[in-house]
């Protein structure tokens, strides 16, 4: 099994932090956070700490009670960075052609 990279454990706490704060802002507490999301009261701890060991498909049940989810998936967009525009546009036909 691989290890975790400093710089993973490092993001992975980060965001556990960023989500305990959003549940904080909203008010609620991680029960009902945790029962909104589906899941126990450990995993969202697990979560909120960054231990990595939780499912993606957890952590954005969660991000979704938080109302953060579509700004998590919207900051992924390779189209939103000069970069993945520049990319996208190389990786475009010169020309289109009608199919026969």
């Amino acid at each position: 099994m691989a290890r975790t990279s400093l710089r993973t454990r490092r993001d992975l706490a980060t965001l556990g932090d960023h989500v305990r704060a959003w549940r904080k802002i909203h008010g609620l507490t991680a029960q009902l956070v945790a029962d909104r999301a589906g899941i126990t009261r450990t995993t969202l701890r697990a979560i909120e700490t960054g231990t990595g060991t939780v499912s993606l498909e957890n952590t954005f049940a969660v991000l979704r009670v938080l109302g953060v989810a579509d700004a998590v998936v919207g900051a992924t967009d390779p189209l939103t960075t000069e970069m993945g525009r520049f990319h996208a546009e190389r990786a475009l036909p010169q020309r289109v052609r009608v199919p026969s």
